[in-house]
Parts: C-alpha cells; sequence; structure tokens
C-alpha cells in the first residue's frame, strides 16, 4: 500500500516541502532513498524502538521510503516522525485519511516521545503557503509555530497522541497565541538602561546617533573606562522591532536552534558578543550543513566585538562584504545558502597594547611604534565601514558618586525613533534603504548638500587633523543623522562640527 506524508526541509531560512511516499511491499528490505543523510537514515531505528515502545510493528515486508523532490538534501532527525507515520498507514496498522491535511514533524525517542527540532517557525510558514490545514510537531515547538497566522498548530507529547489524534481516537489542544499582545507586552523590556550609566556624555550622545542613523560605531579607551557597559545598553535606544523584523530574526534563530520553549515571538532586537577567539565560519555562518553565524543572528541587532585587534585578521576581514551587502552568500558545491546580516557593529578597544594610551592619570609604557602595531591589526578597509570613532575616558569619581539620575533609555529611544521616521519618509522610493548608514554616493550627493562654508570647514578639517579621504562620505552621513536628530532639513556648520570630533580616531590622526 502507498501512502504519502507530509514534511518540510529548511534551506537558509526557508522551507521546502517534503513529501515522504512510504510503500510496503512484497519482501523483506528498507529501502531510504531522496538523497537523507546519515541522521535521517539512522530513522529506522529509532522508529523500531517507538513501534515496540508503543505497540505497533514494524512490517515483516518490504518497506520503501521516497523523499520527493530527490535531488534535495534532508538533513537532521526532524524527519522521524513524518516517516512513521507514514509506516503505520502504508502497513494498515492506523487509517490514513487524514495524514494529507497536516504538515507533520518531530524526532522520535526510543520508547515513542517526541523531542523539539530546528527550524519550527519557517517550517510552520511553509505549511500555511502550501495550503495545509495544519501541522502537527513536538509541543515544544507549538508556541513558536503558533505565530503563524491562517495555520491551525498542534504540539504532541510522543507517537501515541499523534496517532491517535489523525485516527479520529483523541484530541490533540490547538496551541493559540496572541502575537499582538506578546509582541507589545515585551518589546521594550530590557535588564539594562542607559540610566545606569553615569558621566560619559559625549559618548552616549555618540551612541545616540549611531541609533538614529544605523551607523556602525568603534569605541577606544583603556580597561574600565565604560566600553562594554555602554555597548550592551544600545539596544535599548534602537527603534522598537516591527512585527516583521520580529518573524524574520525569530526565523534565524529558529533555525539556529536558540528558540525557548516558551519563546513565541522574538521581541527584543538581539545582542550578540561573540568572544575573540572565534573562528570565522561561527562568525558569518557555514559548516559542511551551512548554520547560521553570530552576524545573522544578530539580524536586525547589535554585534559587538570586544577587544577587536584581539580579533584573528582573517575573522575581521570576512565582516568586510556582510557590512556592505547587508547579506551572507554560502557557497558549496551542490547549492547556495543566503543569510540576512543587516546588523549595528559596535566595537570596542584598549588605545595600545598597555591600555593607558591618552589616560588622564596612568603612564602608558607603549612606544609609538608598539601603538601604531597594535592598531595596525584592524585593516583600513574594515575601518572604512565604521562610521563613528569615539574615544572613552574614565569617568571621574564625582560623577560616579552623583546621585542625580541620568537620562533613561526610553527618553533617548523617543529621539531616535523621530529621526528613524524622518528617514522612513526619505528613503521610501528606495527599496532596502532604511537608514542614513546605507546611503550609496549618489543618495550623499543629493541629501547631503552642504553650503560654501561647510565645505571649507570640512576641508580644513581633514587637512588640520589629517583626516583620509575615506571619512569624507562618513562624515557627511553622520552629519545628516545629527540634523535629523534636531529636526533640520539642512547640514549645518555645527552637524558637520560634531560630526568631524566623530573622526578624532581615524587611523592618520591617531598615536602620531
Amino acid at each position: 500500500m502507498l501512502v504519502k506524508t507530509y514534511g518540510c526541509a529548511v534551506h537558509g531560512i526557508t522551507g521546502m516541502t517534503v513529501t515522504v511516499e512510504v510503500n510496503v511491499s512484497t519482501g523483506v528490505r528498507f529501502f531510504l532513498v531522496g538523497l537523507p543523510d546519515n541522521a535521517v537514515k539512522e530513522s529506522q531505528h529509532r522508529i523500531e524502538s517507538a513501534f515496540r515502545s508503543n505497540g505497533y510493528r514494524w512490517p515483516g515486508r518490504q518497506v520503501t521510503v521516497n523523499m520527493a523532490p530527490a535531488d534535495v538534501r534532508k538533513e537532521g532527525s526532524l524527519y522521524d516522525l513524518t516517516i512513521a507515520l507514514g509506516i503505520l498507514a502504508a502497513s494498515e496498522q492506523i487509517r490514513a485519511g487524514d495524514l494529507e491535511r497536516y504538515m507533520i514533524m518531530g524526532e522520535l525517542s526510543l520508547d515513542g516521545g517526541l523531542q523539539p527540532i530546528k527550524g519550527a517557525l519557517p517550517i510552520a510558514l511553509r505549511a500555511r503557503d502550501d495550503g495545509f490545514e495544519g501541522i502537527i510537531l513536538p509541543r515544544k515547538n507549538a508556541r513558536e509555530a503558533a505565530v503563524v497566522e491562517g495555520l491551525k498548530v498542534f504540539g504532541a507529547d510522543n507517537l501515541q497522541q499523534v496517532v491517535d489524534f489523525v485516527g479520529g481516537k483523541g484530541n490533540l489542544e490547538e496551541t493559540v497565541v496572541d502575537v499582538q499582545e506578546i509582541f507589545l507586552s515585551r518589546m521594550n523590556r530590557y535588564p539594562f538602561d542607559f540610566a545606569d550609566v553615569r558621566g560619559q556624555e559625549s559618548v552616549k550622545r555618540a551612541l545616540e546617533v549611531a541609533a538614529a542613523g544605523g551607523h556602525n560605531v568603534v569605541m577606544v579607551g583603556s580597561p574600565g573606562a565604560g566600553k562594554t557597559m555602554l555597548a550592551k545598553r544600545l539596544p535599548t535606544i534602537l527603534p522598537p522591532l516591527t512585527l516583521d523584523e520580529a518573524i524574520e530574526t525569530t526565523k534565524i534563530h529558529s533555525v539556529a536552534g536558540k528558540i525557548g520553549e516558551e519563546t513565541a515571538l522574538m521581541t527584543r532586537r538581539p545582542f550578540r558578543s561573540p568572544h575573540h577567539t572565534i573562528s570565522d565560519v561561527a562568525l558569518v555562518g557555514g559548516g559542511t550543513y551551512p548554520q547560521p553565524g553570530e552576524i545573522s543572528l544578530a539580524h536586525n541587532g547589535v554585534l559587538f566585538l570586544d577587544e577587536l585587534p584581539e580579533f584573528k585578521r582573517s575573522v575581521l576581514e570576512v565582516l568586510r562584504q556582510p557590512l556592505e551587502e547587508r547579506m551572507i552568500t554560502i557557497s558549496r558545491a551542490r547549492f547556495t545558502v543566503e543569510y540576512p546580516a543587516s546588523f549595528m557593529l559596535i566595537a570596542a578597544m584598549n588605545p595600545c597594547p598597555c591600555g593607558y594610551y591618552n589616560h588622564p592619570t596612568k603612564t602608558c609604557v607603549c612606544t609609538p611604534g608598539m601603538i601604531q602595531k597594535y592598531l595596525h591589526k584592524i585593516s583600513g578597509p574594515l575601518l572604512d565601514r565604521i562610521d563613528i570613532h569615539i574615544e572613552v575616558i574614565p569617568v571621574e569619581f564625582e560623577k560616579l558618586a552623583a546621585t542625580r539620575p541620568a537620562e533613561s533609555s526610553a527618553q533617548i529611544r523617543e529621539r531616535v525613533v523621530r529621526a528613524r521616521q524622518v528617514q522612513a519618509e526619505r528613503f521610501a522610493r528606495y527599496p532596502g534603504i532604511y537608514s542614513n548608514a546605507q546611503m550609496s554616493r549618489k543618495m550623499i550627493e543629493t541629501f547631503c548638500a552642504i553650503d560654501e562654508t561647510g565645505k571649507k570647514l570640512l576641508q580644513n578639517a581633514m587637512e588640520t587633523r589629517g583626516l583620509s579621504a575615506r571619512a569624507y562620505d562618513r562624515i557627511l552621513k553622520v552629519s545628516r543623522t545629527i540634523a535629523d536628530l534636531e529636526g533640520s532639513g539642512k547640514i549645518m556648520n555645527h552637524h558637520l562640527a560634531e560630526a568631524i570630533q566623530y573622526r578624532n580616531l581615524d587611523r592618520e590622526g591617531w598615536a602620531g
């Protein structure tokens, strides 16, 4: 008897429906075809054990399982439940009538229990788009899949519950979540707040400008100056995620298996802070079976690289293309996978090997050559993609001991959101452009015009400060953001002056 059940293969963050055809015929062998990997091939042993534990039998005949389309690689153990139900129906141990209405996914334990799977959200989206009435999957993945509107989601704990449900002998409770309620109630909840930061007003202003325009930032300062503390609070002043951004972000974390049992939807912008020993594959994604890397997990959020010069040169260099394209393409011989990677890069570093160059009270023991060698660990092309360079000076005791409350993240976020709204209107005719940091050279000429006085100011700054030519566009982009924060339609001289200050760590003007 031939029976069809339906599952899903996830490539990148996109699902593709897989038809599992099971035929039980004369013979005694078991065939599993359709380009399965080893984890899928091992499903026979898990399924046999689950059958025995639940009172079912493995057919004493030849079982052929085909996973179509046959030219798409099937990976992982999430097809166990799909194949098991197909075998039970093809051997006439259960009724096959309702199987075609549902997409079915789940990993089986030896006792028939269902283990959670990766990629539940993109699988549910594919099930809805392909017209399935519902999806059956492990209960721990049910809330995540229930984010998808127009699809019935049923979570089960074991094989027997699913068999009873499709056979009409039992009911599975439909999982329903109120996406809007979850989204609105949690989107601005953060464990950190800028009100906790004493002093550092100039750095907080620079981070506000960065958040308003989507600019990348590098902070240079001695140990203990507050670089990490400030970076961790940057997501709290970014505009709240839109619902579409939240779903896209959740899809990436779902594919990576980083969605918790109680998490239905990611409502806060991600903050990723990998250690400097990370490999280039772990950072950008890849592997034999490609998985999203840290830059994709930081999509729509912040990627924080602490102790930037300590990262391997090869790791930092692979950031160049994603920073420009906001997408990472991973190519293999048989296929190509794309992961989104639109993130804000926030980097922190010491000014020299000992960490105390330009410190107001402590003496640096590094020679100028040592300082230059240390800073040259970061390549010019990478630095070229960082708009704001800001020096972080240690806070004086009087400011640390002050009891006067600092400005909260909510207050700063209001100004950032207003500036982003201005940019949304400005770039409405430019698909894929959402912030000033994404402007092309032609767009800079259109939206960042300055008068003759401004040109002289910028020319004088570049000559006297030794700023590089690559700083020119960056200063104009940042000055445009500063003008947006002020509600000004034109870039004024004081906007340019502030933007120039944010290039005071340009390589040619730093450390002599």
